[in-house]
């Protein structure tokens, strides 16, 4: 069990070169559970400090996909907090003062290296079959070598010096205690040429200065972990305790990418998944609550989330059960909230002919209809549309139904006009009443009788149960759709 000396601090630290993944979304839920579940701090920290990689619209993109998940932050962009700013971009003066602080401590040197000189140094690497790293070239120039570079104007870069022996050990929360050679780490760069910082120092630097207690990070920052304990120890840092979370893989085992779906958050939610279901089935990726629990709500997650049932193994991330269970959230949300929110998809997705908004008190007699058959939000313009447009289009032939020839359709469709024209309440209880019985009386099998109706007033060849939609099409929109098909017929 993971003994806490002190109030949990840990943070979110996304790096803006590209729009939100579902990696980031289930790095950023786990932090966010695990600050809550101790009664922590959940601090987001933008790490903009990759100038050319940087994508317009990602912070923003980021920001809100954070909200939509309900990942509420302590500290950050837009909240403040005592440990401001929140970008790096921000903070450049810290990480120069660090890179300075190392270099005149003898932690860290200035190289000259052009861009030309290290892509020749990495072919010779890679023509030798050698290990690809910085040569040290910079690391033993004399006074004078490094006077004649300045004076030629060479703005250099800061790299780290690794010591050249001995081991690096750090224990992790998740995979254990961890060793590494120092002769397999290059001396890699602190600070670019530019004045902004790598990474490695950023991350160092502000983990520190913010008090970060836990640093809860994907698994590919694992080998990056070595140089970063080099670091804390070179800068006199105390080491936070370190969790590394399993990879997220494909069907196929192979590393999540594109090619498997849909994998930005953006995606999903423009999709019509719904935020409950996929902090939940987020959380399930790489922890468990017991070998069984599928559907669990935030609360509980909450209650139950720790460090130590997160699994050492990757995990696979399933499109189908992700669907699976969005329907099964679905079917729980009351009428009125489900209505809610199938109102922005109705407004993009149903035909330009239809007024919006569409209205509210209509729309709650048709969700009870199609709830049970909803398992995206994005569904709902495809599953209600006959409930709103004027004229239905479809194949005639959707009208024949089979054994029944187009005479007997016909002979069916004017005995029921009357007689639905005249039946005093239009609701599902008479409707079913009335038809049910003229279904024998005409000699047709049910199925076929209310097939043809169906096929009638909503176009299609399955729909909502048939009384209960033609209640809530009511009585003038069904006529004027029955009279349409057996012109239809007639033709």
């Amino acid at each position: 069990m993971l003994q806490l000396k002190s109030m949990v601090r840990v943070r979110f630290a996304p790096s803006p070169t590209g729009f939100p993944h579902v990696g980031n979304m289930r790095t950023a839920l786990f932090t966010w559970l695990f600050a809550r579940h101790h009664g922590g701090r959940f601090i987001v920290r933008i790490e903009d400090t990759d100038v050319a990689r940087r994508v317009e619209g990602a912070v923003e993109a980021i920001l809100d996909s954070l909200r939509w998940l309900g990942l509420d932050w302590d500290e950050g962009p837009g909240v403040g907090g005592d440990y401001g700013p929140y970008y790096q971009s921000q903070r450049l003066k810290i990480y120069q003062e660090a890179a300075r602080r190392l270099v005149d401590g003898g932690y860290a040197y200035r190289c000259y290296c052009s861009p030309q000189r290290l892509e020749e140094m990495r072919a010779e690497q890679v023509r030798r079959h050698q290990p690809p790293g910085y040569d040290r070239r910079c690391r033993y120039l004399s006074d004078e070598e490094r006077f004649d570079y300045e004076a030629q104007g060479i703005v250099p870069v800061v790299r780290f010096k690794v010591p050249l022996s001995g081991q690096t050990t750090f224990t992790d929360l998740i995979k254990g205690e961890v060793t590494v050679d120092n002769s397999h780490l290059d001396d890699f760069v602190l600070l670019k040429s530019d004045g902004y910082p790598t990474y490695h120092l950023a991350n160092v630097c502000d983990d520190h200065l913010m008090e970060i207690s836990h640093v809860i990070r994907a698994d590919e920052w694992l080998s990056s972990t070595p140089r970063h304990k080099l670091l804390y120890d070179a800068l006199g840092y105390s080491l936070p305790h370190f969790a590394h979370l399993p990879m997220i893989l494909g069907p196929d085992r192979s590393k999540l990418g594109k090619r498997h779906g849909a994998t930005s958050v953006v995606e999903f939610r423009e999709q019509g998944y719904l935020p409950e279901a996929m902090v939940n089935f987020l959380a399930l990726l790489g922890w468990s609550l017991d070998d069984r629990t599928e559907i669990i709500g935030r609360e509980e997650l909450i209650r139950n989330f720790s460090l130590e049932r997160i699994s050492k193994t990757g995990a696979i991330f399933s499109h189908q059960k992700l669907l699976w269970m969005n329907g099964v959230y679905i079917r729980q949300l009351p009428v009125e909230d489900l209505a809610q929110r199938m109102m922005p998809f109705l407004d993009r997705d149903l035909p330009a002919s239809i007024e919006r908004p569409v209205d509210k008190g209509y729309l709650l007699k048709i969700v009870p209809l199609i709830q049970e058959r909803m398992k995206l939000l994005s569904e709902s313009a495809e599953l209600t549309d006959f409930f709103f447009v004027d004229d239905l289009a479809y194949e005639a032939d959707l009208l024949l139904m089979e054994g029944l020839p187009p005479e007997r359709s016909i002979e069916a469709l004017e005995q029921s006009l009357p007689r639905l024209q005249a039946l005093p309440n239009f609701d599902a209880e008479s409707l079913e009443g009335l038809l049910r019985p003229l279904a024998g009386e005409l000699g047709l099998k049910t199925g076929q009788f209310f097939g043809l109706l169906r096929v009638a007033t909503t176009g299609r060849t399955a729909a909502p149960p048939l009384f209960q939609t033609m209640e809530v099409l009511g009585r003038d929109r069904c006529l004027k759709r029955l009279r349409a098909a057996l012109g239809r017929l007639k033709d």
